[in-house]
């Protein structure tokens, strides 16, 4: 068997390892068919089993391969700019549905790793947003107050508990969530991939899907080797729906942009800096467009990131970018060196609103991940799964909508790039309330 060949990030290098599943070959039968193992996937492959129907996973590479292995772990219960109160003004009853699954996601990601004791490096240390300028306290009250009002532990913290929090006077207060943390995400999936396994689920790597189509009373689901029939589906590729095989649900693709997300890592911190800088081991993630944010792995390393605009010298100057961020909000760390710096892509759309979409009978599919897709596709995987058992839509926290592909995505995506310049002009100037 072929091996898979995973970018050279820190979660690489330190997930456990896993031997890959077989390819599909030839014919198969199964309950409800999985295209994509990442965490949204995965999880369903778990409720799909614990709800006693037979599930088989396929993935294009190997388990965690895309985003789902490649982002920086935080664990957060909020999305970016899609508030409470805009669900519910946009769904209705669904829409209210959608903010519970949000403000519980969190948990819902924690309790699996706990349930199935998944060796992931999780922590639920809490998630904090700390504003930038003092127009985002604002914001970030109004963001508190909102959730409060759905009965989700929120809080407003003052710039010093926020400088207690963060060790540093570089922010202004914010936004903080108990219920977030981060793990080791190729960790993660890894561990969801055993749990389902161990649950029946049937899992084949290498195994991308050439094509998907209702035929009489099932879904027909090709591979280059194999075929698997299914009474449901669940199409979980998110922001790689069109990278493996640009055919396979090109409406779908074409109405997200993926954006290159990078990622890096610190040496390990000493005991000294650690005890100064984020003592308490929170996710971060601030108000800013040209978004700062940094967390810590199991080894004490600063898990941080950042975006350039252009393509020359990309790893480069986002490394550069990314350890200047860090030493001008923690000057006692200096500017530290890198020692892995790795990337994979967010599935953005145009108002940042995830999307769920219906394929056709017991055909299901959710896109849209807008850099929030670590407990939110662990969560929406879970809803899935139970649409596809048969649970009534109405019980589930499923907004469905029709796809709005970008008129011009190509040229879309080739200058999607260049919204970071707008975004840090936007970071400048106070928030409209």
């Amino acid at each position: 068997m072929e091996a898979v060949e995973f970018p050279p990030s820190l979660w690489a290098a330190t997930a456990p390892e896993r031997k890959l599943a077989a390819p599909l070959t030839g014919s198969a039968e199964t309950d409800i068919a999985i295209i994509g193992g990442g965490f949204t996937g995965l999880s369903a492959a778990i409720e799909a089993a614990r709800q006693g129907k037979s599930v088989a996973v396929l993935e294009g590479k190997a388990v965690g391969w895309g985003a789902s292995g490649r982002n920086n772990g935080q664990v957060i219960p909020i999305l970016t700019s899609a508030e409470p109160d805009a669900w519910v003004k946009r769904y209705g009853a669904a829409g209210e549905r959608m903010v519970g699954l949000i403000g519980n996601s969190a948990n819902i990601l924690f309790d699996l790793v706990r349930e199935f004791d998944m060796q992931a490096e999780a922590e639920q240390s809490g998630w904090f947003q700390p504003a930038h300028s003092p127009g985002r306290v604002k914001l970030s009250q109004m963001r508190v107050d909102a959730w409060r009002r759905f009965g989700f532990p929120a809080e407003l913290k003052s710039a010093e508990e926020t400088r207690e929090i963060l060790g540093t006077d570089f922010w202004y207060g914010g936004m903080y969530n108990p219920t977030g943390g981060h793990i080791n995400p190729l960790a993660l999936a890894r561990g969801m991939a055993k749990a389902a396994e161990d649950l029946g689920a049937v899992i084949h790597e290498l195994s991308p899907v050439t094509s998907y189509k209702r035929e009489g009373s099932q879904w027909v689901i090709r591979t280059p080797e194999g075929t698997l029939k299914a009474r449901a589906l669940i199409l979980a590729t998110n922001a790689y729906t069109g990278e493996l095989i640009p055919s396979l649900a090109p409406r779908l693709a074409k109405s997200i942009v993926p954006v290159l997300s990078w990622q890096m890592s610190t040496e390990p911190l000493g005991d000294n800096l650690r005890s100064k800088i984020l003592p308490g081991r929170q996710a971060v993630s601030d108000t800013r467009g040209d978004l700062r944010f940094f967390r810590y792995d199991a080894r004490n390393r600063l898990i941080t990131g950042g975006a350039v605009m252009g393509s020359y010298d990309i790893a480069n100057r986002v490394r550069r970018k990314a350890a200047q961020s860090l030493a001008e909000a923690f000057p006692d760390l200096g500017v530290p060196e890198m020692t892995h710096v790795w990337s994979g892509y967010i599935g953005m759309n145009w108002d940042r609103f995830p999307r769920v979409h219906r394929l056709g009978p017991d055909g299901w599919a959710w896109i849209g991940c807008n850099g929030r897709g670590v407990a939110l596709g662990t969560a929406l995987g879970r809803e899935l799964a139970r649409a596809a058992s048969g649970i009534d839509e109405n019980e589930l926290a499923l907004p469905v909508s029709e796809p709005k592909p970008f008129p011009v995505h190509t040229a879309v995506r080739r200058l999607a790039p260049t919204y970071l310049a707008w975004l840090k002009r936007k970071d400048l100037s106070e928030p409209k309330l």
